[in-house]
């Protein structure tokens, strides 16, 4: 059975040091506001955002009868030098939450998007000298493999890759070149439809041909009209987000419509994560996650 959740970037808690991070409210109104617009799980969030004590975030999650089902862990694996980091994290996240009772959850890992200024100042216009060479993916899919497999061996814990723009994986063709390079068996993919979408790719078309990889879903709608207004005055990736290029979904590029048929078809049965990333100031995220709920019902979920 598909199950539906949302993820606490959907009420600004994102990964990226941005001024607007001080303005976050607490876990608890972020957890409260998912139950009450009628989703049943939710990621983790920024590490420290929940937390930390495996008692406490099972009690808080348990007691709004909600699943944790994965966390975000983003490291720069282009560089040899951040795989052991990387992996003590990756460690860190599973094992809170595999003592939390999420012995089910995915570690999402990504890119250390925003980090590298060429990609980031050109997230959804990537060029193919913008991107890694030989040397350097082979060195990204080793350490994504080395974390996936730190994982799977100290907690059983599986491992998704996100692709994501203003990282090294954005485009369809990066995505391609890392599943690739990796071991199906040990690494999965996490198919966001919005990234992909302002990635330069169709979600439908990713659905189809990743199929056996994709582990995860994030519903995510894109509007290319907003990535274009971001692009006349040459905007970064930061430019876009806070314009609002992952709209309400519906209200976008996405077919979503498709989208659900397919993964019916595919029997595909685990979680769909709503992600929408709304800043302090761009609306208000308790309504928007109902109206992207209210969405997915009328689909069907």
């Amino acid at each position: 059975m598909i199950k539906i959740a949302n993820a606490p970037c959907s009420w600004g808690v994102l990964e990226f040091d941005l001024e607007e991070k001080s303005k976050q409210m607490g876990f608890e109104q972020v957890l409260n506001e998912i139950k009450e617009t009628g989703y049943i799980g939710t990621e983790l969030g920024d590490w420290g955002f929940m937390p930390t004590d495996p008692n406490q975030l099972r009690d808080e999650i348990q007691k709004r009868n909600l699943e944790l089902l994965g966390a975000f862990v983003p490291v720069a694996l282009a560089n040899l030098n951040k795989h052991d980091e990387g992996v003590l994290m990756a460690l860190k996240v599973a094992e809170l939450m595999y003592k939390a009772g999420s012995k089910d959850a995915f570690i999402v890992l990504a890119d250390d998007n925003g980090s590298v200024s060429e990609r980031t100042q050109n997230a959804g216009r990537i060029q193919l000298k913008m991107g890694l060479s030989d040397d350097q993916w082979k060195d990204y899919a080793q350490g994504a493999e080395k974390i996936a497999k730190a994982v799977k061996d100290a907690f059983g814990i599986r491992t998704v890759f996100h692709h994501h723009c203003a990282g090294y994986v954005e485009t369809p063709q990066e995505i391609e070149k890392l599943l690739s390079l990796t071991d199906p068996n040990l690494l999965g993919l996490c198919l966001d439809m919005g990234h992909y979408a302002f990635g330069g790719g169709d979600p439908v078309e990713a659905l189809k041909l990743y199929s056996n990889r994709i582990w995860h879903v994030h519903f995510k709608d894109f509007s290319p009209e907003i990535a274009k207004s971001s692009r006349d005055v040459n905007g970064d990736y930061f430019d876009a987000i806070k314009r609002g290029v992952f709209c309400e979904l519906g209200k976008g590029m996405i077919d979503f419509k498709t989208i659900v048929d397919l993964l019916h078809q595919l029997k595909y049965d685990d979680w769909i994560v709503v992600e929408q990333d709304i800043l302090p100031g761009m609306g208000h995220p308790k309504v928007c996650a109902q109206s992207n709920r209210d969405y997915i019902k009328a689909l069907g979920l």
